[in-house]
Formats: C-alpha cells, structure tokens, sequence
C-alpha cells in the first residue's frame, strides 16, 4: 500500500524536474544547447535539479568522457523569466555590453556569457569557486562543488568550527578577485558554499569589472554583508573600513 505521506518540498520538486528531463520538457533551443555538452563529452547524463533560482535552474549531470570526477553542475537560465528585466544595476555600465541588443533572449544569453567569463576570472585569480567549463547560450556547465559525495551546504547551513578562518578567507577571495579587475557584487551567507570547512564563492553572474561605475559601492556592499554575518552569528569583531582598505591595498582608486 502507497504511503500518504507528504513529500517534502524539495523531494517533490526534484521528482518535478526528473519528470521534465524525461518527458522531454525544454524548450527546443535549450534541447540543442545541452546536446552540446553531451556532443563534447562534458556531461552523460542530465540528473536532477538540485537548486532553484529566480532566474535559473541549477542539475547534477553525470560527467562525460573528458571529464574528471563523477559529476558536472549544469545551470540553465530561463529564457522566458522577466527577473533579468531588474539586473540592470549590473548590466548598464559593464564594458562587456556595450552593443548587446537588449532583447529579453540577448539578455539572458549574454549574462550566461557573463558568468562563464567570470568563473574564468575566478579561476585566473585562484579564487575558491566553480571552475566553468562550458557555455552555450542560456546553459553553463561548472565543476560539482561537493562535501563527501553530497552537494556541498551554503554558509548559512552551516556551524562553522572556526568562523574566523573561514571569514578570512572569504576576505582573502574578495581581494583576489579585486586584484583581478572584478567585484563579485552580491556576497552573503547564500552565495558561499563549505567543502571541508573552505569556503567557496558562487553565482557570479552579477559580478562587475573594476570599470563598473558603481564598482566600489558593490565592493564595500559585499565586505559589510559578509561581515556582519559574522558578526551577528558568530559574534566575530571586523572593522569593514581596515578590511576594505586592505583589499583595496596596492591596487588603484575605484
């Protein structure tokens, strides 16, 4: 006899998207894209959904061929959402735009282009984050951030055993970016998964070069965000003026 028992929430939703995956139910450029990474031998198979956004879905795939490890992290934007209508801050004034047509399709194919590019800025800066390894129009494909065999919790998730070094070294990842040219723009305790008590940085799409007009407004944003986490979980004491002079250090005036 079937159990009565109410799903939970996010098991629902992940048998909501196996259903999707099997019956086939993506929009047919979306389906031409993700063959591509199957085509590249970057993924073998599309899983399940394993985190959901305003503005993207975000799966576990099977890794492909020229792939090391078991899995891939496949993010795909939806195309049809309208929320990207309010990411202007991040779009108007950032050099990689200059002449995108702004339809709502150019836009979101462009801010997948924009992420990827930052991950490769991330990278590059020996930043703890996703290493991308494909885009393809509104899908992306990173490495699978995990913590024994699981995908790996958020900040906010987490008891941290040593909040100051952790807290450091999300400092430490701010300032690589900065001596990189960029701005992640939207740290939180959201944003950062823990892999054996590391930090990683997420969700680069919004990040900004150091060109941004309100570059320094997003930067000083993130260090008190960060900060004050800290502060009111873990009652830690950081002065986000002596932090934010010390990433700045060495690097030219915003």
């Amino acid at each position: 006899m079937r159990s009565k028992r109410k799903r939970p929430e996010r098991e629902e939703r992940q048998l909501k998207e196996a259903r999707k995956i099997e019956e086939g139910v993506f929009e047919n450029r979306t389906l031409m894209r993700l063959q591509k990474l199957f085509t590249k031998g970057i993924i073998s198979k599309l899983d399940f959904v394993i985190g959901t956004g305003k503005e993207a879905d975000v799966y576990l795939a099977d890794a492909g061929e020229k792939m090391r490890g078991q899995f891939v992290i496949v993010k795909i934007f939806r195309v049809e959402t309208s929320y990207f209508r309010k990411r202007e801050d991040y779009i108007i004034g950032d050099p990689r735009f200059r002449g995108v047509r702004i339809s709502l399709a150019n836009l979101v194919n462009e801010w997948c282009k924009k992420e990827y590019a930052n991950l490769k800025i991330a990278e590059a800066a020996g930043v703890h984050a996703p290493r991308p390894y494909l885009f393809n129009g509104n899908i992306i494909a990173m490495s699978f951030i995990e913590d024994n065999g699981a995908p790996a919790p958020r900040l906010k998730d987490c008891a941290l055993e040593d909040p100051k070094k952790v807290l450091r070294a999300i400092l430490s990842d701010i300032k690589k970016l900065y001596k990189e040219g960029m701005v992640h723009a939207d740290i939180s305790e959201y944003n950062i998964l823990m892999k054996e008590g590391m930090p990683y940085l997420i969700d680069f799409g919004q990040a900004v070069l150091l060109e941004h007009p309100r570059a320094a407004e997003f930067l000083e944003r993130d260090v008190n965000n960060i900060i004050e986490y800290f502060s009111r979980r873990y009652g830690l004491d950081a002065n986000s003026d002596l932090e934010l002079g010390e990433i700045v250090k060495g690097k030219k005036d915003l």
